[in-house]
């Protein structure tokens, strides 16, 4: 989600994953996949950067997550075979 200003001075908070596209009419249109409209203050290339620097901060995120498999859950799903009545789960 990106923070942006309508014309009209009212804050807006957009997913930018539905930006379809973004013209410069002057001002900036932002025209979602879903056919909605919104005008914003702020250049096309302000909101682009918006929408790098909101992916930037998620992928950063996603690389300080270490992903750490249960080695329990994989040994006793090994051992149960592929004709085990039950799933082993977290207890």
């Amino acid at each position: 989600m990106i923070r942006l200003t309508r014309l009209n001075h009212v804050p807006l908070v957009l997913n930018s994953d539905l930006i379809g596209h973004i013209e410069s009419t002057p001002d900036t249109v932002i025209t979602l996949t879903n056919g909605q409209v919104f005008m914003v203050l702020e250049s096309a290339e302000e909101v682009i950067e918006r929408v790098r620097a909101y992916h930037r901060a998620i992928f950063s995120e996603a690389l300080r997550c270490p992903y750490q498999p249960r080695a329990e859950r994989v040994s006793r799903t090994i051992t149960a075979g592929a004709d085990a009545d039950v799933m082993p789960h977290d207890e």
